[in-house]
């Protein structure tokens, strides 16, 4: 490690990553000159993105103490990021200190900066993977350590999959991730759309293309596709701003880009014949 002890090596400081600038958006400190450049540009195309992305953090806390709520003791957040305020091992080990997290990540400052974090904390993990490799991810060791898959999990991808090209197959790769885990399991997820406002989104998206990170907005349809293994827990899946809200409704909800919600993992899950994951 380098410079203030959380860049790691090699890190290209010449291109935004989504990670990094999505900490920027939240008005973290651990990202470049150029993910802050990045993120004025991307308020200029869209504006209001740093306002979705705060309220996308919102809809974190409130999902994870909603899986809390319901009995879940065991949380997998898949493309966590960069920690700041309001971490997921913080949310649920302040309502039950036996809760067991595991953070996985492909980024490198985000990575190195959760190690970091997390020295000394019980009960949590990180892991360098790619969300794109279920079975390698699933069976990592420090994942095997903390999380008994035989039991209740709440898996948590928020705002990552819009960053999955159609070739991986990001609506596969989430059914893959729920085959494996018990009934009863939760499965989060939020996904940028373009739905309110296509002709910023498209220019969001042009500007995404330069990053390391190339992202793609989908439909509220396709969305909910992404639960059909999953029976809805109510309000069922609308732009962050309305799910739980903790206060009253925010006006024009649809101008968040955030599209998503929590699902319950039904005993009646496709197993297809062959397929085992860890």
């Amino acid at each position: 490690m380098v410079e203030r002890g959380w860049i790691p090596n090699g890190i290209d400081l010449t291109r935004p990553s989504a990670a990094r600038v999505y900490d920027a958006f939240l008005g973290g400190g651990h990202n470049f000159a150029v993910d802050r450049e990045f993120a004025r540009r991307a308020e200029q195309v869209f504006p209001g993105v740093s306002r979705a992305c705060r309220a996308n953090r919102a809809f974190l806390r409130r999902a994870v103490e909603f899986g809390v709520s319901q009995g879940v003791r065991q949380f997998l957040d898949i493309g966590s990021g960069i920690p700041t305020r309001g971490n997921v091992h913080e949310i649920a080990q302040q309502h039950s200190p036996d809760c067991r997290v595991v953070y996985v990540d492909n980024e490198a400052v985000a990575v190195a900066h959760s190690e970091m974090m997390l020295q000394g904390v019980r009960n949590t993990g990180v892991v360098d993977a790619d969300l794109c490799r279920p079975e390698e991810l699933l069976t990592h060791p420090v994942i095997r350590s903390l999380i008994d898959f035989d039991q209740p999990v709440m898996l948590l991808m928020l705002a990552v999959l819009h960053f999955v090209p159609d070739d991986e197959d990001p609506a596969q790769l989430v059914s893959r991730y729920m085959r494996r885990l018990a009934p009863g399991s939760l499965l989060a997820v939020t996904h940028a759309t373009a739905a309110a406002r296509p002709e910023e989104m498209s220019a969001l998206e042009r500007l995404y293309a330069g990053s390391t990170n190339p992202a793609k907005a989908r439909t509220p349809e396709w969305i909910a596709g992404l639960f059909r293994d999953c029976e809805s827990v109510p309000p069922g899946l609308c732009y962050v701003p309305d799910w739980r809200p903790d206060g009253a409704l925010r006006p024009h909800p649809e101008h968040y880009i955030f599209y998503g919600g929590v699902g319950r993992r039904s005993a009646q899950v496709r197993q297809h014949s062959g397929e085992q994951i860890g």
